[in-house]
């Protein structure tokens, strides 16, 4: 989790601060300007970071949250997707790794 939020964090920066490295095209799903998503990504990444640093104490209800924000990076990028595939694939596989570990081997952190 700490470090698919900082991966959001890293592609919202490069957003906000130099919008001309993405090209959106008019199959992109992206509703607003590009700055305005670098933001929409690097507080998505933040929030995705503080969770998987509390997830670290074995919380319940970090766990539950962190599988609800790995879903939400999950569907923000494939929305991201025709703006830069590679990075929002990495992203994708990246939330996907989190959901099995948090799924399947989330309660062995209790123990």
């Amino acid at each position: 989790m700490i470090i698919s939020g900082g991966f959001q964090m890293i592609s919202g920066l490069v957003a906000i601060f130099k919008d001309n490295f993405y090209v959106v095209t008019d199959r992109a799903l992206v509703a607003f300007d590009i700055t305005t998503w670098g933001w929409v990504h690097f507080l998505m990444g933040l929030i995705i970071f503080l969770a998987g640093a509390s997830l670290l104490n074995g919380a319940v209800w970090a766990r539950v949250l962190a599988v609800l924000l790995a879903c939400v990076s999950l569907f923000a990028n494939m929305a991201f997707m025709p703006v830069y595939p590679l990075w929002a694939t990495l992203i994708m596989v990246v939330d996907a790794l989190i959901l099995y570990a948090l799924l399947v081997h989330g309660d062995e952190l209790r123990r």
